[in-house]
């Protein structure tokens, strides 16, 4: 057999050209394959919970805890330490997160104290309903405490021997005008008299003008109330007798409240009307109000020796109701100091952290060093300066990407600034 082979077409030949191909195909291979990895270690993305940062899925779906749609967190890695601290949120996580930021700057620190005291009315909103008159109640339109009174509305139907003679001397007055020309009678002076003793009796205008179209004296009289509240006192039946200046009702309007707490009588000295305070509500969820101190009572409880401090708060919307518990936060040895918002605080093994937030929009961890100051503010040591932002509430979410960036250190957050 002829084993010439066609030139160009070696075994030698054949053998070369394969070996450099597969070469060829290893290092592109390999470059594409560091290409990849290096894009990988670039950028890395996740999924979590706005509510629940806990949640880490690396694909899009809802939250297995609350079932809301989960958001992408993207999170650019590197080598150095400032871009390891460095965390970057965009509009929708901050928004869904619920950050908020303030300002250090020099605000009003001192040791606080937390009293336990009581909602009680306002006794200068309070009014009562007296008896203009003596007679017989015929019929009562409120008959339990707890019922909403408006200023105008029926109270109860009152006999009344005394209402019945101004009745009739005000029709009276009004047929002599009518009727009589005596030129030395003053029939306008006799008419508004008489006029004037029925309402000072408790008739209001329009009951006047419906006496006067009628005619007739009526039976029994209607008493409207003059003032609005709820009614938390009544003191009498139907069918009762009652005096003059006899109390009907009372009424409280709970627009405005009181919150007494009693304080030891060595500490009054150290708080004065008109000081700052912050009243919360357990039984409201913990809702806080801003308010003063308007009340400081001259003179100690006999029993316990303890002074009075009353608070006033406003109550527009009602859900504040008297007997709830309330504590009320003071604040004494006030001055100004560098201090940033308690709420901003991160304790951990390692000590105090903040997230700061950084000039480029990132936020990074910051170790502070802190004095004693109240629930509201603390006094800076060191770790921050005026102007710099805090972020003051949405840590959370802080805490979580940071731990997913970098793990947990077991320490709180190793290697920040100090």
């Amino acid at each position: 057999m002829n084993n010439k082979y066609k030139p160009g077409f070696t075994l030698n030949g054949i053998f070369k050209t394969c070996f450099f191909s597969l070469v060829l195909a290893m290092l592109f291979s390999a470059c594409k394959q560091k290409d990849q990895t290096a894009n990988s270690a670039k950028t890395k993305s996740y999924y979590t919970c706005s509510m629940h940062p806990q949640v880490h899925e690396d694909h899009p779906g809802n939250c297995p805890i609350c079932h809301m749609v989960l958001i992408k967190v993207e999170l650019t890695s590197g080598n150095s330490q400032d871009t390891k601290n460095k965390i970057r949120l965009t509009a929708s996580q901050i928004k869904l997160a619920g950050i908020e930021t303030d300002t250090i700057d020099f605000r009003s620190v001192g040791s606080e104290k937390t009293l336990t005291g009581t909602v009680a009315a306002d006794q200068s909103q309070s009014d009562e309903l007296s008896a203009r008159v003596a007679g017989r109640i015929v019929h009562l339109y409120i008959k339990t405490p707890g019922e909403n009174v408006a200023a105008g509305q029926p109270v109860y139907d009152v006999y009344s021997e005394d209402l019945a003679g101004a009745e009739k001397e005000y029709l009276l007055a009004l047929q002599q005008k009518k009727e009589l020309n005596n030129p030395d009678v003053d029939y306008n002076k006799l008419t508004s008299a008489a006029e004037n003793k029925l309402q000072l009796w408790g008739f209001s205008p329009a009951q006047v003008k419906r006496l006067a179209a009628s005619g007739k004296v009526s039976s029994s009289v209607t008493v409207l109330s003059k003032t609005s509240g709820i009614v938390t006192e009544i003191n009498v039946h139907e069918g009762d007798y009652i005096t003059e200046g006899m109390n009907i009702l009372k009424t409280d309007n709970l627009n405005s409240l009181w919150v007494e707490a009693q304080i030891y009588a060595n500490e009054t000295s150290l708080y004065h009307i008109g000081d700052q305070v912050t009243v919360s509500f357990p039984d409201l969820g913990g809702k806080q109000l801003k308010s003063k101190i308007a009340f400081i009572n001259p003179d100690l409880s006999a029993a316990s020796k303890l002074d009075l401090i009353r608070v006033s708060i406003p109550n527009s919307q009602g859900i504040i109701r008297p007997g709830m518990l309330a504590y009320v936060s003071l604040i004494s040895g006030q001055q100004k100091a560098l201090a940033v918002p308690a709420s901003a605080l991160n304790i951990g093994g390692r000590g105090i952290m903040v997230w700061v937030k950084n000039t480029d929009g990132s936020f990074s961890p910051r170790m502070v060093s802190l004095g004693t100051g109240n629930q509201v503010y603390a006094p800076v040591l060191s770790g921050l300066s005026k102007g710099e932002i805090v972020v003051s509430n949405g840590t959370y979410l802080l805490n979580s990407e940071y731990i997913f960036k970098n793990g947990d250190d077991k320490g709180g957050m190793g290697g920040m600034k100090m």
